[in-house]
């Protein structure tokens, strides 16, 4: 399959009432691994690449350049995305290498400040074909899990969406960003209402925190897009302990990030499968 737009991947599962997963690249070996866990599942995927990712690589082009190229050379429908981006060049230098899908993150801005740069960066990117996604509430979690306050009123998301254009909205309802346990406790009647007040679809961030049993419970609210990227560094991480605790002589990267890659895609096909 060629490298897919993000509209033919997420507008029929959420037309169906499916999970799509996104799941966060760090380093190629993820990448990699992502594509193999969709294919292996049979299932579209979405590769996103977040503003902290490109900080860490040093620039954009390199990382998205490689996950366009695993996308064109996959067997299933694969969308690359720009996940989190609060700076306005970054999205500029996303739409000039390609990217149609990216992610504006203004939930930590005031109300207003966040409609307007949103409604901007909608503008921005849908006059060069690129799909919009954007947050309203706060899905804390770096910096501590958030509160019940500023979980997503639906009304408010209503009128957010009609203000700004967006074509996705991530919400805040329980779940939190770099969460290492999967305790979180999400609201389901909250995703029901705004999945009823909003017309497009729902993106679950912090999805890591979540059990698999909440993951498919959410999809059956009303989310479609959940996004996945700690559980996968976890995954990764602790495979390459293992196989370095077991030998400890190993110096060839390639022995020890084999069988992690494996165990990630091995991660992704099963998680594909609970929220398809």
């Amino acid at each position: 399959m060629p490298l897919v737009p993000p509209a033919e991947v997420i507008r029929p599962a959420a037309a169906a009432g499916r999970g799509v997963g996104a799941f966060n690249v760090i380093q190629l070996e993820l990448a990699e691994a992502i594509t193999a866990g969709a294919e292996a599942a049979g299932r579209p995927v979405i590769l996103q690449i977040s503003q902290n990712c490109v900080k860490y690589h040093g620039a954009l082009a390199p990382i998205a350049s490689a996950c366009q190229a695993l996308a064109r050379a996959a067997d299933v429908p694969v969308a690359v995305h720009l996940d989190h981006a609060e700076s306005f060049e970054l999205i500029g230098q996303a739409l000039d290498l390609g990217l149609d899908s990216i992610m504006y993150d203004g939930s930590k801005l005031p109300d207003d400040a966040n409609r307007a740069a949103t409604e901007a960066v909608a503008a921005l990117a849908h006059a060069r074909g690129a799909w919009v996604e954007a947050e309203l509430g706060e899905v804390g979690g770096k910096d501590g899990a958030h509160a019940p306050g500023v979980r997503t009123d639906p009304a408010a998301a209503a009128g957010f969406v009609a203000a700004t254009g967006v074509d996705s909205l991530a919400v805040a309802v329980g779940s939190s960003h770099a969460m290492t346990t999967r305790a979180a406790l999400l609201d389901f009647d909250l995703i029901a209402a705004i999945h009823a007040a909003v017309p497009v679809p729902l993106v679950l961030h912090g999805s890591s925190g979540v059990a698999d049993g909440d993951l498919a419970a959410a999809v059956r609210a009303g989310m479609t897009k959940i996004n996945i990227a700690t559980l996968l560094s976890q995954t990764f991480t602790g495979r390459v302990r293992a196989e370095l605790a077991a030998a400890p002589e190993l110096v060839d990267t390639r022995k020890y990030f084999s069988p992690a890659r494996e165990a990630v895609a091995a991660a992704v096909a099963g998680l594909l499968g609970v929220i398809a």
